[in-house]
């Protein structure tokens, strides 16, 4: 996916992260405009539900952002976009400290803690940082 696909990505994560930290339309396009960034947009019945924004240097992947629409959720879409990801080395992320969910959806796919960022959001709040345990 190309930055053409920026402004729905941005309306994804809107819906996804409703009353948390949204990325815009611009913020995507820069994102998929470096290098070694990919979006790989979940669809159902040619409806988009689902996208991860995953950017690879060398033999490190880090997983930008996931997003599934909340119409969507529990059916295994963002397992899928996960396993996509993983097997590109070493995969990381971070997720925020309360976002329970999440966790446990890397923590299901074999993520690991490994560390954490303190204030790393804008709102001050932690981020766990977790690593893909098959490295």
């Amino acid at each position: 996916m190309g930055i053409e696909c920026a402004p729905l990505l941005a309306a994804l994560h809107e819906v996804t992260f409703r009353g948390g930290e949204v990325w815009d339309a611009t913020s995507f396009a820069t994102l998929l405009s470096g290098p070694g960034t990919e979006a790989t947009l979940a669809v159902i019945d040619t409806v988009p539900v689902g996208f991860i924004l995953a950017r690879t240097i060398l033999d490190e992947t880090e997983i930008l952002t996931l997003a599934v629409h909340p119409d969507f959720r529990r059916r295994g879409i963002g397992q899928a976009l996960v396993q996509n990801v993983l097997g590109k080395g070493k995969v990381f992320l971070e997720v925020a400290v309360c976002n329970n969910r999440a966790a446990a959806l890397y923590e299901k796919c074999g993520f690991v803690k490994a560390g954490l960022r303190r204030g790393y959001y804008r709102d001050g709040s932690d981020a766990l940082v977790l690593v893909s345990s098959d490295v």
